[in-house]
């Protein structure tokens, strides 16, 4: 299998906040966003794979600022990292007021999509390709995000999370020598 760069699995979408994805305060509303979010990721990870996908985790999503009625919601969806059978995807989303031409940053999430086969099993992905510094610090880092959902998934001892134990022993050595 041929490994694939990031930018090849970049999804852009738009949407535009109508009545029917708001909440009473005017807001779209955060179920409305995530389904679109969803929906760009399986896109981005298929692309990556050539495969049908389907989500297997969603870390934390918090809205920033609320995206109002009548704006404009700009996704833009990337793989940061390939592992056996598994894609982390980072998710970042901004609002734009047409009126006022004002863009502001609403949310970032990342989700893990797996790949299946023609008998809906796991299947194996091709590797990625980092190319920028800031693909390449968000390729590090998924080793980490996903060492912390396997051990939250109860999938991996805290013990055998080498990368993730790394970055908590950097930051307390260096925390001591600044005291």
């Amino acid at each position: 299998m041929e490994a694939k760069k990031a930018e090849d699995s970049l999804v852009v979408m738009n949407e535009l906040v109508l009545p029917n994805d708001t909440n009473t305060f005017g807001n779209l509303m955060g179920g409305r966003l995530m389904y679109w979010m969803d929906i760009g990721a399986a896109m981005a990870a298929g692309k990556h794979c050539n495969k049908p996908c389907m989500t297997a985790s969603v870390d934390n999503i918090s809205f920033k600022n609320p995206i109002k009625l009548g704006n404009i919601v700009h996704i833009e969806v990337k793989l940061t990292r390939a592992f056996n059978t598994s894609m982390e995807v980072r998710i970042q989303v901004w609002g734009e007021d047409p009126l006022h031409k004002h863009k502001y940053a609403s949310n970032e999430a990342y989700f893990t999509f797996v790949a299946l086969d023609e008998h809906n099993r796991p299947s194996p992905v091709p590797a990625l390709i980092p190319e920028t510094d800031e693909e390449k610090e968000q390729y590090k880092a998924a080793l980490r995000r996903r060492q912390l959902r396997l051990i939250l998934g109860g999938k991996m001892s805290p013990d055998d999370a080498t990368e993730l134990k790394a970055l908590f022993v950097q930051n307390a050595v260096g925390q001591n020598q600044q005291a």
